[in-house]
């Protein structure tokens, strides 16, 4: 019997497979605040191989108003994840300027050469330099760390990994300090990267300002204290007015021509740069026009969509730690600090905020008819990567 739709549901190690079936099976969570217990996360297997890509400078590129460029690189780490996977599910976590994932040991010979091949795609087409690297989970739990992973479903439509075991902090941080990497490979075939896209205009906070939160365990914290906090900064957000979504119920607004076409034109670097502005004028167009008009066309019906995106999108996850995006008044944020700043005393955590206007939204859309659209929500002025580098300042 499948547990794929038993949510809460934690089946034991020995009950799955280490190849897909392993995390096709795993519990979907439907409560987020359920990721708060240390219990509900399951023990990847040895043989799986888990991959980290976090953009250098990133700083540097906000600063430049290159953050759109930036989420773009951090989802494209996870689209061409998933195609190489065809579209089989994995876990994966966005980070704003990077991204985390696993895979079953039989798709690591398609994952590395698909990982590789969006760090030169980012290089040649941004100017943006990805750091990327790969371990076993063996080798991970041979350094004296884990890697554990949940399902939280927000929709029926989609799901997104959370990650806790430190496992994954551990291997970026190797990475940032250059003692592992992926090696380069000589290929120069570009990335599968169907689905990628950054349409949508950003969205205006409605309930005062988009707080950007990220907040980690210390070295020594255990799981339960972290998971103390981090309850207790989800019972302010979840008393917030819908729960801090910065998405509005009926979707975002939808623009012509798209904020961010000359971003997209270079995703499929194909064909001269004339050419790809003029079909993704074309088709956005079109798209413009059924989203406006909120006319059915065959399968595809334009209100359904815009209320899909909403509930699919990612504003809050566990990757070792707590990230949230949230549109959020004066007094929630200040209650959320005021926790944060007392777990910070107690030497339980380190965190980082960052307050800005809007948030911005990153797409992957294997199909406009399917309900499995993923939707990746960041601060629309430096989101997690400055909200990060406050914490890197903290911790100084």
């Amino acid at each position: 019997m499948s547990l794929h739709y038993l949510p809460n549901v934690i089946p034991s190690h020995t009950d799955l497979m280490s190849g897909p079936a392993f995390y096709e099976n795993i519990a979907r969570i439907t409560e987020f605040d359920r990721l708060a217990e240390p219990m509900r996360y399951v023990r990847l297997p040895d043989e799986w191989i888990v991959g980290v890509a976090d953009i250098v400078g990133s700083t540097e590129q906000i600063a430049r108003g290159r953050y759109k460029a930036v989420n773009l690189v951090g989802a494209a780490v996870i689209s061409a994840q998933l195609n190489a996977a065809q579209m089989q599910a994995l876990p994966y976590v966005f980070g704003g300027d990077g991204a985390q994932f696993a895979v079953w040991p039989e798709q690591r010979a398609a994952a590395e050469p698909a990982l590789d091949a969006v760090r030169r795609w980012a290089q040649a087409e941004y100017g943006l330099q990805l750091r990327v690297a790969t371990a076993t989970v063996a080798e991970v739990r041979a350094a004296g760390h884990d890697v554990r992973v949940a399902r939280y479903a927000p929709s029926d439509g989609v799901d997104y990994a959370s990650f806790s075991g430190g496992g994954m902090a551990w291997l970026e941080a190797r990475m940032k300090a250059g003692e592992a990497s992926l090696p380069v490979s000589t290929e120069a075939e570009a990335p599968d990267l169907t689905g990628l896209s950054c349409r949508w205009a950003n969205i205006e906070a409605a309930q005062g300002a988009i707080l950007s939160l990220v907040m980690v365990p210390n070295a020594d914290t255990s799981d339960a204290a972290f998971a103390e906090v981090a309850r207790d900064v989800i019972v302010v957000v979840d008393q917030a007015k819908r729960q801090g979504h910065p998405v509005p119920p009926l979707g975002p607004t939808a623009l012509f021509p798209p904020p961010g076409l000359d971003l997209e034109a270079r995703i499929e670097p194909k064909g001269a740069m004339w050419w790809r502005k003029a079909k993704l004028l074309l088709g956005s167009a079109f798209a413009w026009l059924l989203l406006r008009s909120e006319i059915r066309l065959g399968r595809f019906d334009p209100v359904d969509y815009k209320v899909d995106v909403a509930r699919n999108t990612d504003y809050q996850k566990f990757d070792d730690g707590l990230k949230m995006t949230l549109d959020c008044g004066a007094d929630t944020q200040v209650q959320i600090e005021a926790i944060l700043q007392k777990a910070h005393a107690r030497g339980v955590i380190r965190y980082g905020v960052h307050v800005q206007d809007a948030a911005m939204m990153t797409c992957i859309v294997p199909s406009p008819v399917e309900r499995s659209h993923m939707h990746f929500v960041d601060g629309a002025s430096g989101g997690y990567a400055l909200a990060a580098r406050n914490l890197r300042a903290q911790a100084a």
